[in-house]
């Protein structure tokens, strides 16, 4: 069964935040990064910040929609209250600053 990957992207160059959904994480992240995708073109290069999987498409929407709807600032307590999807360690610590 294919599985969902939730996830939200950084980009330092307008310091702004993008979440997703997707089917394959790793292809979607190089779209985004080559400027495929025409919403996130100008912010390239985006980094992956935090990530977690779903069993269903149903699933992933339901949260991509959750995220699309916080604030950036409820995004952030967002990521840090679910720390264990955070990509990396030193992401914990950019976002701890953030707060």
């Amino acid at each position: 069964m294919v599985k969902y990957t939730v996830y939200i992207l950084y980009s330092e160059k307008i310091d702004q935040f993008y979440r997703g959904q997707t089917k394959d994480l790793n292809d979607r992240l190089k779209r985004h990064n080559k400027g495929i995708e025409k919403f996130t073109q100008n912010g390239t290069p985006w980094r992956l910040m935090w990530s977690t999987i779903k069993e269903t498409r149903s699933e992933s929407l339901k949260l991509e929609t959750k995220l699309k709807n916080l604030s950036r600032e409820r995004l952030i307590r967002f990521m840090l209250k679910y720390k264990e999807d955070i990509a990396e360690q030193e992401i914990l610590l950019f976002l701890q600053k953030l707060t």
